[in-house]
């Protein structure tokens, strides 16, 4: 049997980090976003009895140490299955280290493609407790559209569906963000009002201005990654509503209102960044083929 699995990225509208937890991790608040920027996940059932890997993007490991491996243990595990034999192949579109879930939502993807090819009928919130254990940003890849995210990121609730024309996604290609000392020099901000409180209150009320000066990363605040202000500068100059980093970085998005205006956008960055994508918000996570 073979089974695929399109695997959205998402963009953090707003992320703020309050503080570290006793357990070692951190305490988040932050909106995500499903975009239109897919991996996809083909898994195919054999009698070897193993998970295998393959990935057509340089510098994945393809063995037990890949998030798509550990999703499928865990499948296993949850499911009191013996470990089936699986090959799981990643066509990656999602840029790797750019705070676009590109890992997370392969994890989703195969802990949903498990569920169809051994039909086990978990509902959505038994996948989302599997994709705990995984990552912090698996859930919210199960889920998709446009949610709050509280806790370690696992805690989520629906917000109103984010309306805009388009989206445009720019990774600097010289850019490495170590998570261990983003997380160190955000530890060191000081306080600030809650933006991602306003960013809710600005879904609600569909305010589309309110939502693009609202868009807020604490990364971004205290990394100060210069390639990120540069391609924040030209998405502005491009008349983007707003713009801004994701995740811990170093990947940087930007909306619009217009169609054309993202294009324009799109194909200036393009020229200079490789891994430049246009797209739209989805209102889905990740959906079996």
């Amino acid at each position: 049997m073979e089974i695929k699995v399109k695997a959205p990225a998402k963009i953090n509208l707003t992320l703020e980090v309050l503080g570290k937890r006793p357990d070692g991790y951190h305490n988040i608040s932050t909106v995500m976003q499903a975009v239109d920027l897919y991996d996809v996940i083909t898994i195919t059932d054999n009698d070897s009895g193993k998970v295998t890997i393959s990935c057509n993007y340089e510098g994945v490991p393809c063995d037990d140490s890949n998030i798509c491996a550990k999703a499928a243990y865990r499948f296993f595990d949850y499911c009191k299955m013996d470990v089936r034999g699986v090959h799981i192949d990643i066509d990656k579109r999602i840029p790797a280290q750019a705070g676009l879930a590109g890992g997370s939502t392969d994890g989703a993807a195969v802990i949903m493609g498990l569920n169809a090819m051994f039909s086990t009928m978990l509902k959505s919130d038994e996948m989302r407790a599997i994709g705990e254990k995984v990552g912090a940003d698996v859930p919210f890849c199960i889920e998709g559209g446009t949610k709050l995210c509280t806790g370690t990121g696992t805690t989520i609730k629906k917000l109103p569906t984010f309306r805009c024309s388009d989206i445009v996604i720019c990774k600097p290609d010289t850019v490495s963000v170590s998570t261990a000392e983003a997380y160190s020099k955000v530890d060191a901000l000081a306080p600030h009002p809650s933006y991602t409180d306003e960013m809710v209150k600005a879904l609600y009320s569909r305010d589309m201005f309110m939502i693009s000066t609202t868009i807020f990363n604490d990364f971004e605040l205290a990394l100060q990654i210069p390639e990120v202000n540069e391609i924040k500068r030209v998405m502005l100059s491009c008349k983007a509503r707003g713009a801004g980093m994701s995740g811990s970085g170093s990947a940087v998005f930007a909306i619009f209102t217009t169609s054309g205006r993202a294009k324009k956008c799109y194909e200036q960055l393009k020229e200079k960044y490789p891994e430049t994508f246009l797209c739209k918000p989805v209102k889905i996570g990740c959906a079996v083929d």
